[in-house]
């Protein structure tokens, strides 16, 4: 319920959706593997949500009014975790999360926003197993997600205090 870093992705795909439980397959190991990188895992401080709650037709990209629809659970999702980073996995869960329009280059590599959260763009798991070449630069997304989340940590830290009379 306190996670500091939520992963967003897009929809749960056929096994997900039976077993009702985000990322479980072959992207879903890829996803550990990225995270236990960071030192991190998912359930340990490191929460697991999608912009859509079911799984599209054919698994096809989520319509505009699925995502307006599910819109309110994610919302809710994020505001009862209040996480310190957010991180978009893949160009639909970046542009609806966002609400842009934009390629997914033009949102990687900088802190965008989301209810006053930072949010890092990378590339989705899926894609990373087809295209391997591109997982240096989502380790590079994910250091900027780790950088974020020490600079938000260091400034809700309360102010050290002097032991000395």
């Amino acid at each position: 319920p306190h996670a500091e870093l939520v992963f967003v992705g897009e929809a749960p795909g056929a096994e997900e959706d039976r077993r009702g439980e985000p990322f479980v397959g072959r992207a879903g190991r890829l996803l550990d593997s990225m995270l236990a990188a960071l030192g991190l895992a998912r359930g340990e401080g490191v929460y697991i949500a999608n912009i859509l709650k079911c799984r599209p037709p054919g698994n096809r990209d989520p319509k505009p009014e699925e995502a307006d629809a599910c819109r309110v659970f994610l919302d809710g999702q994020v505001a009862l975790i209040r996480p310190r980073v957010i991180v978009a996995l893949g160009r639909v869960a970046a542009q609806n999360l966002l609400a842009t329009d934009a390629a997914l280059g033009a949102l990687r590599g900088q802190p965008l926003n989301y209810q006053g959260i930072p949010v890092v763009v990378t590339y989705h798991p899926a894609y990373l197993l087809r295209r391997p070449l591109d997982k240096r630069k989502a380790w590079d997304d994910l250091c900027l997600a780790r950088r974020l989340m020490t600079r938000a940590a260091d400034q809700a830290a309360p102010p050290h205090r002097s032991s000395s009379p």
